[in-house]
């Protein structure tokens, strides 16, 4: 069975980048762009499940 890491490195020329997306101010925004006091407000954010 492959560990966690060799099943990554398999894959690795097939992976991409994934940019998530956030409501900020009214508008959605990527959270990369962040500023670090922001990124780490995103982060403890709790998830709103109905």
């Amino acid at each position: 069975m492959l560990k966690r890491d060799e099943i990554l490195n398999t894959l690795k020329d097939k992976r991409q980048k994934c940019i998530v997306y956030t409501r900020v101010m009214g508008y959605h925004r990527p959270i990369e762009s962040f500023n670090t006091g922001k990124t780490g407000e995103h982060k403890e954010r709790k998830q709103f499940k109905e």
